[in-house]
């Protein structure tokens, strides 16, 4: 199949008229599915509230994107689809023929969109189809899962990248500049929060209400609480203690609703977090020696921004932040260079995420 794949794009090439030059210009063979115009082909894997909300209407926003292809497991969703963005009979896919993606030019790059159990087992089929992998966070269940994506896309000679819109957000990334630079001296202390009240109030059907699915308030908002801690002090945890708040035992009865974490960096910084589907906050604190500076929100769609202890205000527009996102990940395709956000940074939230579930479960501080 892999010879088949590449034989199909050397057609291409010869039917667009473009030359090996070209190629060398440092263009990689996937941008150049769609023509001159250079963009790069999105089929999204999976279309849930996140894909039709906000990745689909992003993607029309987009300069380096288009939405191409699709695939689902729900057949009646597929018309308004293919009304809505024009995409064709031949770019519509389900989960069980995903894999002939190898044989369509059209599409560059697979963004799995599924819950977080499935992310592993599509993002290793869109990789073995010869597809660049947009991973959504969190990344996957567990570890070993992580690795797995990440050898099957260095296998297949592929870019993977994981959907944290958050560090293509410019106050956010104003927030890692402040981390490398040290303006306010050494960072002491760190305070993040990630939570929305209502949780109890979802279907016990829907996935994020299952642990065994990527569920909870851990996967799902904790992601960002803990990178947030990462990325506002520059470090890597030495150490981690959690537990869970018990609320609406009655409606989350494999899901946890409530987690409060401790991390512990090298330097002597600790950051405290909460991440919640009961109580509501959205905020990263950063406490340095002589100063202090955050987010409020941190990781909303919309608003990010915040201040700094002498008055610089962190408020850099937006028009969108997926758009951003993609367009970015699009370009270290077009340009053959590295992703903002490789497969090892998913990976290091979700070791916490794990090592969080077993200090939580035993009681007992985790060291790394």
């Amino acid at each position: 199949m892999k010879n088949k794949f590449f034989l199909t794009r050397r057609r291409l090439l010869q039917q667009l008229g473009l030359s090996a030059t070209v190629l060398s210009a440092g263009l990689a063979p996937h941008a150049l599915s769609s023509g001159n115009n250079r963009k790069v082909g999105v089929a999204l894997v999976g279309l849930g509230g996140y894909s039709s909300n906000q990745l689909a209407p992003a993607l029309q926003l987009t300069q380096h994107c288009e939405l191409r292809g699709i695939v689902t497991g729900s057949p009646e969703k597929i018309p308004q689809w293919q009304e809505k963005y024009g995409i064709k009979d031949a770019n519509v896919y389900n989960y069980d023929n995903m894999h002939t993606l190898a044989d369509n030019p059209d599409i560059d790059v697979v963004y799995v969109v599924t819950p977080p159990s499935l992310h592993k087992k599509y993002s290793i089929i869109g990789a073995n189809a010869g597809k660049h992998v947009w991973c959504e966070k969190p990344m996957a269940m567990d570890e070993q899962e992580c690795q797995d994506i990440i050898g099957a896309c260095r296998k297949n000679k592929v870019k993977l990248t994981i959907g944290y819109r958050l560090h293509h957000e410019p106050n956010t990334k104003t927030i890692l500049e402040l981390a490398r630079t040290r303006p306010y001296g050494a960072i002491e202390r760190v305070r993040t929060v990630a939570a929305y009240s209502g949780g109890e109030g979802r279907s016990p059907d829907d996935w994020r209400m299952r642990h065994s699915m990527g569920g909870g308030a851990l996967y799902d908002m904790g992601v960002y609480a803990l990178n947030g801690a990462r990325y506002a002090t520059g470090e890597e945890p030495i150490a981690i203690t959690a537990h869970h708040e018990i609320t609406h035992p009655d409606v989350f009865t494999e899901a946890d609703s409530t987690t409060i974490f401790t991390l512990e960096f090298p330097s002597g910084a600790t950051a405290e977090g909460m991440t919640s589907f009961v109580k509501s906050g959205n905020k990263l604190e950063v406490y340095c020696e002589e100063g202090e500076y955050g987010l409020e929100p941190m990781s909303t769609y919309t608003g990010v921004g915040g201040r700094t202890s002498d008055g610089r205000l962190l408020n850099k527009p937006i028009a969108n932040q997926q758009a951003a996102q993609m367009d970015n990940d699009a370009l270290a395709i077009i340009h053959d260079r590295e992703v903002m956000v490789p497969g090892e940074e998913g990976l290091r939230d979700i070791r916490l995420v794990q090592a969080a579930f077993e200090s939580a479960r035993t009681g007992k501080r985790i060291v790394f």
